[in-house]
């Protein structure tokens, strides 16, 4: 097997924890080296899985370092290359396996020791790879590819629903186009059903790419498995989008937990927040809302407030607040139907249900409504899990909820009172996980970042966000070069449950008729006749 590979070099120091240091073969080019790609070490009984950490440059004399030769005569540069200086290959173990049949069959398994002195290491080759994340089948989804080789990196959807995940990286990065993969990923796989609080109409029927191309969204690739519910007709009119539901929203539905979620977005005090549940025992717990918007200038006001012990001030601050929903068209006294039936009723088909906001892209509109739908869709499912369990029967199918803006619901101050932390906290207790997309990482509840599975990271410039996004891995400081040395777009460390080790991949494209076609969806006339287009212009 090692003929077939490029030898790079030997394995000259190092530990467990810190890394191995590999002295690179003079034949070997240093400069075609990369932080993130992948090496094999051949040890006396097992075979290392391996990622470049770092690259450094070694010289045997220091003194070739302090008064340098003379390189202009190319013959004694490469002698001095060959003898005098060389590479040194920072590479961190992540898998192994043994040497015997009985291990090969086993798979690999994580490290738990180091290769001898002077093992042999090699590139990596598409068989290694293969052997260590598999082939694309009904459990595993084709990703991306590693850095520098065209081999397919797949990841484990039936592990990865099992567990709440995230999708992080700053604005521009490919958060978006990664995310569309995986609940493409999903939906294909059958391994649970989504829910998507599409923020900005990116994954429903349409979104745009980076060159502000339209690529196709779930709906369009999807048209049986996929229902399309708005909060905007009219936007979803313009965009000539295939919507299934429109989403109206009762003044009965809206919670005091909810407005206190609000509390800094609708620029609330604390007291004015605190009203909220005054107001809910006066007019009671479906009509607390209406009963508030009642209330007028005149005498009977001053007799509820003085009667309630809420200063006019908090009264002045928190009408303020609820007049901005108020005039939210989509939020009535009285919905004429019941939108967490109809989402559930989808749900429970198997279809999945993506919830387009139009042009309500304020973050208090995404906040509020995110917010009471889930927590109703997952107070059903753990009744009917609870249910299960005591009668038997068959559980609900596992939910995928998707939200964008994750540390506006999950930030340190509010986790512990949002529905969406309770999720996190619980690792599918009831068959509902998350799956958070943000640029801020660091403004995550902590507590909820360690019980996310697999996360996948595109380039971060702010050093906290770094460390959250790596709190708790094994190799942390390692992978934190890695992440470092990303490009700004396409590039992703990926880690976690749904993956055997962390793996930098270029994720693959998405939005091009041959990008469609390596997902199956060949079958439209409209996108065969559009990749023998382009097929014409490039000859």
């Amino acid at each position: 097997m090692n003929e077939a590979r490029q030898h790079l070099g030997i394995v000259t120091g190092g530990s467990l924890t810190g890394g191995i240091e590999v002295k690179l073969d003079s034949a070997a080019s240093l400069e075609e080296m990369a932080v993130g790609r992948y090496v094999v070490i051949e040890g006396q009984t097992s075979r290392f899985f391996a990622m470049i950490s770092d690259i450094k440059l070694g010289a045997i004399d220091q003194r070739l370092t302090i008064t340098p030769p003379d390189t202009g005569d190319p013959f004694i540069a490469e002698v001095i290359a060959g003898t005098g200086t060389y590479g040194i290959l920072q590479v961190v173990p992540l898998l192994t396996i043994g040497g015997d049949a009985a291990s090969m069959l086993a798979g690999p398994h994580p490290v738990k020791t180091v290769p001898a002195h002077f093992s042999g290491v090699y590139e990596a080759s598409s068989a290694d790879v293969e052997l260590v994340f598999g082939k694309e089948d009904e459990r595993h989804f084709y990703v991306g590819t590693p850095l520098d080789m065209e081999t397919r990196v797949c990841l484990n959807t039936r592990e990865f629903v099992k567990r709440s995940n995230g999708v992080f990286g700053k604005s521009g990065t490919g958060k978006t186009f990664f995310t569309r993969l995986l609940l493409i990923g999903i939906v294909q796989k059958r391994d649970a059903v989504n829910l998507i609080f599409d923020m900005h109409s990116e994954y429903g029927w349409a979104g745009t790419s980076e060159n502000a191309r339209s690529v196709k969204g779930l709906k369009q690739l999807f048209p049986a498995q996929v229902a399309l519910f708005t909060l905007d007709e009219q936007s979803a009119r313009r965009r000539k989008a295939s919507t299934d539901y429109v989403v109206e929203i009762g003044y009965d539905e809206i919670e005091p937990e909810d407005i206190a979620l609000l509390k800094d977005t609708l620029n609330l005090t604390e007291h004015a927040a605190e009203a909220v549940y005054q107001f809910q025992r006066e007019f009671g717990e479906k009509k607390w809302l209406e009963g508030f918007f009642s209330l007028g200038e005149g005498e009977d006001t001053d007799e509820v407030l003085k009667r309630l012990n809420v200063h006019e001030s908090s009264y002045r601050n928190l009408r303020r607040g609820l007049e901005r929903l108020k005039r939210l068209p989509f939020l009535v006294p009285h919905a004429a139907d019941n939108s967490v039936k109809r989402i559930l009723a989808y749900l429970d088909s198997g279809k999945n249900v993506v919830l387009e906001f139009g042009r309500y892209t304020d973050i208090t509109v995404y906040v509020l409504v995110a917010n009471i739908l889930t927590r109703r869709i997952y107070d059903q499912y753990r009744e009917r899990t609870e249910r299960v369990q005591g009668e038997g029967g068959e559980k609900p199918q596992p939910l995928v909820i998707t939200i964008e803006e994750a540390h506006k619901f999950l930030n340190r101050e509010v986790a512990s009172q949002t529905i969406f932390g309770t999720i996190a906290r619980e690792m599918r207790k009831y068959g509902v996980t998350l799956l958070v997309i943000d640029q801020r990482p660091s403004s995550i509840d902590d507590e909820v970042m360690s019980q996310l599975g697999t996360k996948a990271t595109y380039l971060l410039d702010n050093e906290n966000d770094v460390d959250s996004v790596l709190m708790g891995v094994s190799g942390k400081t390692q992978l934190k070069t890695v992440l470092s040395k990303l490009e700004a777009t396409q590039q992703a460390l990926i880690f976690g449950h749904a993956l055997p080790m962390p793996v930098v991949v270029r994720t693959r494209d998405y939005g091009s008729a041959e990008s469609y076609r390596t997902l199956g969806f060949m079958d439209a006339v409209g996108l065969r006749r559009k990749l023998e287009e382009e097929i014409r212009d490039l000859s």
